[in-house]
């Protein structure tokens, strides 16, 4: 059974302390107070709950580490420590309509000796299932102690991609019509299940072959990014490019249909 580093045993601890109480309020669903915060972009009470729980516990074990949280903001640290990027609640459109599709991410970004900063710790935890898909760097990626392996499949004619869809203040109609335009016809499904982090740790459980979105946050995909890459796939922009980040497109599979998919995607964005 492979073995946690102290690091992911707190930042497991912390989405297991948070998980109870969000799986309550979802019971409770219809009770919830919810707050408007944009346009159809809901922030519920147990969102904010789930966040003050998680900040608390990881704060108390790396006190000097900044933060950026999908509430609270960014939560400045020692400039030379690792931070927390922390979703509290990714999927909470589906947790406010009663789906039961949500995680709970957490990511370390840490400073590198070149000046730049990357992913080196990674926990996608759906609380609903129990599931949890982490991965150090170096280490690979798991799913509770099994280990994880992006899908082995090569022709895209077998291939299930998730997918977001842009929607009221959200996303690029345009961009995104011609991408499904060029990849929905060649591919065996398309599915949009609500839940970026999701999406990514299941490409890299192969239960999905490949995804692709844009215009999303942070936290919604730094930690399945990492899952992706440790499970053997690639996470790139829609160029094929290293900077999925700074550009905030993400596209993700295996090496043999990372390359058919990237070249769909660049051609329908010609």
């Amino acid at each position: 059974m492979v073995s946690h580093s102290g690091l992911m045993t707190v930042i497991e601890r912390a989405a297991r302390k948070a998980a109870p109480r969000l799986r309550r309020d979802f019971n409770e669903v219809q009770n919830l107070q919810v707050s408007r915060k944009g346009p159809a972009d809901f922030v519920s009470m147990a969102d904010q709950r789930a966040e003050q729980t998680i900040y608390e516990e990881l704060s108390h074990a790396r006190p000097d580490w900044g933060f950026l949280m999908e509430e609270r903001g960014e939560v400045a640290g020692d400039p030379n420590k690792p931070r927390f990027i922390v979703d509290p609640l990714d999927g909470t459109s589906n947790f406010l309509h009663g789906i039961p599709h949500f995680a709970i991410s957490i990511a370390v970004e840490e400073p590198m000796a070149s000046g730049k900063r990357e992913i080196t710790t990674a926990l996608v935890y759906q609380p609903l299932t129990d599931e949890s898909f982490w991965a150090e760097k170096g280490r690979g990626a798991w799913h509770t102690d099994q280990r994880l392996r992006v899908s082995g499949r090569r022709d895209l004619s077998d291939a299930l991609i998730a997918t977001g869809i842009p929607f009221l203040g959200h996303g690029d109609f345009v961009q995104w019509s011609r991408i499904f335009g060029a990849v929905a016809p060649q591919v065996a499904g398309i599915r949009r299940f609500g839940a970026a982090s999701l999406d990514l740790a299941w490409v890299a459980a192969g239960r999905y072959d490949g995804f692709w979105e844009s215009s999303l946050q942070p936290w919604d995909v730094a930690a399945g990014m990492l899952l992706v890459r440790e499970a053997g796939g690639f996470v790139t922009d829609f160029r094929g490019g290293d900077r999925a980040m700074e550009r905030n497109e993400y596209l993700a599979a295996n090496d043999a249909l990372h390359s058919k998919l990237h070249k769909l995607v660049a051609n329908a964005l010609r």
